[in-house]
């Protein structure tokens, strides 16, 4: 039986009931993923080939760790952001009630992120994050979701350290000519622990077993579709 660990979240006692929960990625996979044929005419193989759904490393990337949900619905149109947030305002502790905030451009100077009079949204998160002792946990834009209209920048947090207070989630919106609602409990981030450890890169060529090793496997692969989903996937 594999050691559990535990990623603790924590709201404030007002917003109990009032927040979409967080929830393992595996619950968080999109309708088109569901829908999408597991095998697909190549017109140049001139054969039906596997889709990505049937693609272990993208579809264990995209299910893995835990997903931050959009606290209520976003209005987009005419190139402004409506909602209406119904969680009560803060007792013991401040807290922002709206569902994004923004990061002056100023912040993004130097990178291909900037653009002049154009803001850098942040979605606001009012869950804090605590891992276990050793442990960061690593943020990014939900794995694989190009769907979404926005995307969230990556960061690495220490969250066996930093877990008393807010991780909210800077995203640049790059389709500016999505008009629609983004629904509540819409992934905005995916949050993956990662234990720290010191890792050295060894560069070497092949010996001639593992020549020999790499050859057999390749050649097993191509015999075998689906040999990495049923031998090589823990």
């Amino acid at each position: 039986m594999k050691n559990e660990l535990h990623l603790k979240f924590r709201c404030p006692r007002e917003l109990e009931g009032h927040l979409p929960l967080p929830v393992p990625a595996t619950q968080g996979v999109p309708d088109w993923l569901k829908t999408m044929p597991a095998t697909a005419f190549s017109s140049i193989n001139i054969r039906e080939e596997e889709t990505v759904k049937r693609c272990p490393p993208f579809i264990d990337a995209m299910t893995h760790g835990f997903l931050i949900p959009l606290v209520c619905d976003l209005r987009v149109a005419s190139g402004e952001i409506t909602w209406d947030n119904e969680i009560p305002p803060g007792g013991a502790l401040d807290f922002p009630r709206s569902p994004i905030g923004f990061h002056d451009e100023g912040q993004v100077t130097g990178t291909p992120l900037f653009e002049a009079d154009r803001f850098v949204i942040k979605f606001h998160n009012l869950w804090t994050i605590e891992a276990p002792e050793g442990y960061g946990v690593f943020f990014t834009h939900p794995v694989n979701r190009f769907d979404l209209p926005f995307t969230t920048l990556s960061g690495l947090v220490d969250c066996d350290r930093y877990h008393d207070t807010w991780v909210h989630f800077p995203a640049h919106w790059h389709n500016r000519g999505f008009e629609g609602v983004i629904p509540k409990g819409t992934p905005i981030a995916q949050c993956i622990p990662v234990k720290r450890e010191n890792w050295i890169a060894q560069i070497s060529s092949f010996t001639e077993e593992e020549t020999q090793r790499v050859s057999a496997l390749q050649k097993k692969i191509g015999r075998e579709p689906g040999l990495y989903r049923r031998n090589f996937r823990t």
